[in-house]
């Protein structure tokens, strides 16, 4: 089984920054992808960036040019960095990893989701 553990959130004025971070642990023999995906109230949960084994990324057209993703894959962690926040960035933001496991079967693990308020 694979855990996430989130961090990094929290309250920012608009036009702030925050960077959030998440650590992967647990019995996998790769990993397929890291990503972020955040949910509003009332809405649902979205994708809001990702990077594949490799190193390709993809974003929401919303976030291009203001979130950067990254991974350290030495240390199985995959990091948002949060520029230029909006109010309507205002989220619960969560981590998801696809993995391989040593069974040769593919899973994926959710974190438990961080809060990011950004207040105008």
């Amino acid at each position: 089984q694979v855990q996430l553990v989130e961090s990094g959130g929290g309250l920012v004025q608009a036009g702030g920054s925050l960077r959030l971070s998440c650590v992967a642990s647990g019995t996998m023999l790769s990993i397929d992808s890291m990503a972020w995906y955040r949910q509003a109230p009332g809405k649902e949960r979205e994708l809001v960036a990702r990077v594949i084994s490799g190193g390709w990324t993809d974003y929401a057209d919303s976030v291009k040019d203001r979130f950067t993703i990254s991974t350290d894959n030495a240390k199985n962690t995959v990091s948002l960095q949060m520029n230029s926040l909006k109010p309507e960035d205002t989220a619960v933001y969560y981590c998801k990893v696809e993995w391989i496991g040593f069974s040769r079967r593919p899973g994926n693990s959710w974190g438990q989701g961080t809060q990011v308020t950004v207040s105008s």
